[in-house]
């Protein structure tokens, strides 16, 4: 199975920037898709950012512009530099990896890191 483990939440004043990373288990991590979404207090779960094997990345609107995803195989972490926050973008923000295994897809989570934007 594949562990992730997300960490670099806080609390940050508006217009301010904070780095989250994710740090995932096993040996296939150069082989998969890893993905960022978040979830504010009462509201549904939303996609965020996402970046290929191969590097191609991918943001939601709402971020677009203010937030990088990135990762190193080397360390098997994926990145997410978060600039210009909003109250807006507070919530937990979780990590995914989807991968290919023995002919199956599967979605893996991690428990979520808390990031609040308050002044």
């Amino acid at each position: 199975q594949v562990r992730l483990v997300e960490s670099g939440g806080g609390l940050v004043q508006p217009g301010g920037s904070l780095r989250l990373s994710c740090a995932a288990s096993g040996s296939i991590f150069s082989r998969m898709t890893m993905g960022w979404y978040r979830q504010a207090p009462g509201k549904q779960r939303e996609w965020v950012a996402r970046i290929f094997s191969g590097g191609i990345t991918g943001y939601a609107d709402s971020v677009r512009g203010r937030f990088t995803i990135s990762r190193d195989n080397a360390k098997n972490t994926v990145y997410l530099q978060m600039n210009s926050l909003e109250p807006e973008d507070t919530g937990v923000y979780f990590c995914k990896a989807a991968a290919v295994q023995a002919g199956t897809f599967y979605d893996y989570w991690g428990q979520g890191t808390q990031v609040t934007v308050s002044s």
